[in-house]
């Protein structure tokens, strides 16, 4: 029928409407109506074009990782009343699409001795009730020319803030150590807190057991050969080495630059959907806030 209507629209002048809609067996007020709505089909059409241009937009802007979800959120963020649906769609019909992330490599090196007198104090449930309560961390290895760069991480779990970090050419305890520290002198972990890892030997250390009690934190560990007791971590990991995008760096230092810059992107820039599409630093202040007010 569209097709039939855009013939007539085409050679009007030539024919007339009257005639080529009988020889087209048509009705001239079904083509006049199709006419009159031309302008709102094409105002639909532009202003359709013009979602696809941002959603292209906040795609770049963060690196080309965020799928559907997460533009979604970033456009009701920036006063875009759309569906996920049609969102959805558009990137599908664009070829927009995010990163599917990577298999992380494991580090960890179990402590052969027991570890009895600690406990796990998380047992999967990765939730807390305010910032600085429960945490967790990990390490993991960033491939460089010069050889291995060595990330130790701390993450709230109630904010998904990386709140300390620590980065090393090294695998000793002083690198987890290094993270914790950080992350105390910002103010950031109250007394009594949990801090949760796997059992590798920088968390088993008395180095570490030894920085933890200085800080008045309390150790808990998983299982031994369990990713998913130490789930968040190893989430996080997975989700940098996607979203970075590199897989190798020339030097160390350059290596230690972008994980800096990934870092401030991801604690005040980037939406995690456990905290409902906030940013974890945005998390953490609108709880000081709402509670400051109360």
């Amino acid at each position: 029928m569209i097709y039939r209507y855009r013939f007539i629209s085409e050679h009007r002048a030539e024919f007339g409407v009257k005639r080529l809609c009988q020889v087209l067996g048509l009705r001239r007020q079904g083509y006049h109506e199709w006419v009159a709505a031309r302008k709102v089909r094409e105002a639909r059409e532009d202003a359709e074009q013009d979602l696809v241009l941002l959603i292209t937009a906040i795609h770049a802007e963060h690196r080309e990782a965020y799928g559907a979800p997460r533009v979604t959120a970033e456009l009701h963020r920036r006063g875009v009343g759309v569906n996920h649906k049609r969102v959805e769609r558009l990137m599908r019909e664009h070829r927009i699409a995010g990163i599917t992330r990577r298999k992380r490599r494991s580090l960890t090196k179990a402590d052969p001795l027991p570890v009895a007198a600690v406990q796990d104090l998380i047992r999967r449930d990765f939730t807390a009730e305010h910032p600085g309560q429960r945490f967790v961390g990990d390490i993991t290895c960033l491939p460089t020319f010069q050889g291995w760069l060595y990330l130790a991480t701390v993450i709230d779990l109630h904010t998904r803030e990386v709140v300390g970090h620590a980065m090393a050419d090294h695998l000793r305890a002083d690198l987890a150590c290094d993270a914790i520290t950080l992350a105390t002198a910002r103010g950031l972990i109250d007394h009594d807190a949990v801090f949760h890892s796997d059992r590798g030997v920088q968390y088993t250390s008395g180095q570490f057991r030894a920085a933890l009690a200085k800080s008045r934190i309390r150790p808990s560990v998983g299982r031994v050969g369990s990713c998913y007791d130490n789930a968040v971590a190893e989430s996080f990991f997975a989700t940098l080495k996607t979203e970075i995008g590199t897989t190798i760096w020339r030097t160390r230092d350059q290596a230690r630059h972008d994980i800096f810059r990934y870092l401030h992107y991801y604690n005040h820039d980037r939406l995690h959907s456990t905290v409902g599409h906030h940013t974890p630093a945005e998390t953490r202040l609108n709880y000081a806030q709402t509670h400051a007010a109360a």
